[in-house]
């Protein structure tokens, strides 16, 4: 890593840890939802919606995580609205701006329980992400745990949970979307997609990006430090 005048001018490596769900619905509207306890912007959520005509949506809490979301994956309309998950033994409940979402866990299956034996420190390394994306591919169509994104950035997913998603009560904009469906065809928004059937995933997510455009960065001698504080463990 280079240096310049003491500061460290290689890429960032930004890390979000938290839960990512994926949920189709009847309607066509596919959803993804992410409810981060730890990122460089502290613990928020966001919500991703592509409609059955192909409109991708992003509504996101605040204008930072607003921009640094849309500037790693693609949509057509941004919205900046508070985002509220709350997580009651397997009931999920969303709100954000006009979508009210409800959903409900199951029992693990066998990949989720492989995955949770899985250290979390290996999990979360992007070597580790590097060398499951190829049984990521053939296992789950579309599902991706590395590849290229917005802003010439790098992105690695590694995955230490996976529960179904067996129910789902969702209005947006004062439409029922339906019932839960596979997501179907896959969500557009970046370089790959969520598991079809519908799933909550806890995952580690790094996003290599120019440190010069790093949030909330201070520099060390040893690289970047971003302030984050942690948030409430979520039981999934």
């Amino acid at each position: 890593m280079s240096r310049k005048h003491g500061k460290a001018t290689g890429p960032a490596r930004l890390r979000f840890d938290g839960w990512i769900a994926g949920i189709g619905t009847s309607s066509g509207t596919r959803i993804v939802m992410g409810h981060w306890t730890r990122s460089p912007f502290g613990p928020f959520n966001d919500v991703m919606l592509e409609r059955a005509n192909g409109e991708r949506l992003l509504i996101a809490p605040t204008r930072k995580t607003a921009d640094f979301i849309a500037g790693t994956y693609k949509f057509d309309t941004v919205r900046i609205v508070p985002v509220g998950v709350s997580v009651e033994g397997d009931t999920w409940t969303v709100t954000a701006g006009s979508l009210d979402l409800c959903f409900t866990t199951g029992r693990r299956g066998p990949l989720g329980l492989l995955l949770c034996a899985v250290p979390g420190v290996l999990a979360s390394r992007p070597t580790w992400s590097a060398l499951t994306d190829l049984p990521a591919r053939l296992l789950l169509a579309g599902v991706r745990t590395r590849g290229s994104a917005g802003a010439d950035r790098r992105e690695w997913y590694g995955a230490r949970d996976l529960r179904p998603i067996s129910a789902v009560s969702a209005v947006f904009e004062g439409d029922a979307l339906g019932a839960i469906e596979p997501i179907e065809p896959p969500v557009h928004f970046g370089f790959g997609s969520v598991p079809r059937k519908p799933a909550v995933t806890r995952i580690t997510t790094t996003v290599e990006l120019d440190r010069s455009h790093a949030p909330g960065r201070c520099w060390t001698s040893t690289g970047l430090g971003l302030a984050s504080r942690p948030g409430s463990s979520t039981p999934v």
